[in-house]
């Protein structure tokens, strides 16, 4: 059986790496590609001179992790896992610009991990009536005010299992973030909901399989579903919690993180409290509130218009934003929101209302995989 060699070898530098994934992934960006990493892996301090006495060690002989990675490669291909290296198109693009980014993950679904609209819900695994409540509520009315939105998160009890639950019956597409292999599934009492998730969404993993859900998986797989959402909601915490470390990734890598309130004498209202009072998170009451902050207002008026077949302008009035939008696109077209917010230096909330603008008026269209194509 015949695989990608860099594949190959990105699964094999995650089996290497696992305790060095900042300083694999610096490799990474330098050299290029996991082959390049490989072929200068005897003098890989010559690449990066601080490379770990550990990982120079790991890198000194790679048999048995190329053999674990052709056994994983050949488990993936009979159960219809996708590997997805940073190489690959399908990759989570918002993901990829972190700092501490998998090179590689392991995804089983049919769900765009590149939607135009991405959030992960997050929160205790104890949750309340109150936070079922709010889950209902949301996911309800933010069907109505912006239909096309990926909801992430970690398909654990309580919030998580509620937001993927309610994600299904309001027709979201939603994603499971694992914290071990796709060879099983923890906890199991959710199966169920897991086998509607893979033709509705899918489930996502940076774990090899034999990998088991101990408690440190579970802090990794936090930075992910911070990672590859345009922003995190936490809907109900504890004082500590995972959801809160979810909350403080999150807002390292600079998106939005917001809340709802609770109760100041309720447990699992007290985490969400405190990130409002300490200007960790914005407090919102409802999915209207959490639209308006994202900027994400125009969704059904574009739905509408596409349903309509949106009218091109022969000659549309542009904004100075959105001239500077379309000039970066004459310069380098088919780009996806978040190179399209770096290269034009404008805030993402905003990028995303003159995308929305540029598309009603004809002047670019959105494809596959979330990218932005100016009309010639």
């Amino acid at each position: 059986m015949s695989f990608s060699q860099e594949t190959l070898y990105a699964i094999a530098l995650t089996r290497i790496s696992y305790f060095n994934i900042a300083t694999c992934l610096q490799l990474y960006r330098k050299l290029g590609s996991a082959t390049a990493i490989m072929e200068n892996r005897n003098n890989i301090k010559d690449v990066i001179s601080d490379a770990s006495p550990r990982l120079v060690h790991a890198l000194s002989d790679v048999s048995e992790a190329l053999h674990r990675a052709e056994a994983e490669l050949e488990f993936d291909n009979a159960h219809a896992i996708r590997p997805l290296t940073m190489a690959c198109d399908d990759y989570p693009e918002r993901l990829r610009d972190c700092d501490d980014a998998p090179i590689v993950l392991f995804y089983r679904g049919n769900a765009d991990l590149n939607q135009r609209r991405i959030v992960s819900i997050v929160g205790t695994r104890h949750c309340t009536a109150y936070g079922q409540d709010i889950l209902t509520k949301f996911c309800q009315d933010l069907k109505e005010l912006c239909p096309d939105v990926l909801i992430v998160s970690g398909l654990a009890y309580g919030v998580d299992i509620c937001a993927h639950r309610n994600a299904l019956r309001n027709s979201f597409d939603t994603i499971g973030v694992l914290a071990h292999g796709l060879d099983m599934l923890y906890p199991s009492a959710h199966r169920d909901t897991a086998k509607d998730m893979l033709s509705h969404g899918g489930l996502l993993t940076e774990f090899l399989t034999n990998t088991n859900p101990d408690k440190m998986n579970f802090v990794r797989r936090n930075r992910i579903v911070a990672g590859i959402a345009d922003a995190t909601i936490v809907v109900e915490s504890a004082a500590r919690g995972g959801s809160l470390i979810t909350a403080d990734i999150a807002q390292s890598y600079d998106r939005d993180v917001f809340t709802f309130p609770g109760n100041v004498n309720s447990t699992y209202s007290e985490g969400c409290n405190n990130l409002i009072r300490d200007n960790k998170a914005a407090l919102i009451t409802c999915a209207e509130d959490f639209v308006k902050a994202m900027g994400w207002e125009q969704d059904n008026q574009v739905k509408e218009a596409r349903a309509k077949g949106i009218e091109r302008q022969l000659f549309p009035e542009l904004t100075a934003e959105e001239t500077r939008i379309v000039e970066l696109l004459q310069r380098n077209n088919d780009l996806q929101l978040n190179i399209i917010a770096v290269q034009t230096g404008l805030p993402i909330g905003n990028i995303s209302a003159l995308l929305f603008s540029l598309e009603l008026k004809g002047v670019i269209k959105l494809y596959a995989g979330g990218v932005y194509h100016l009309l010639g």
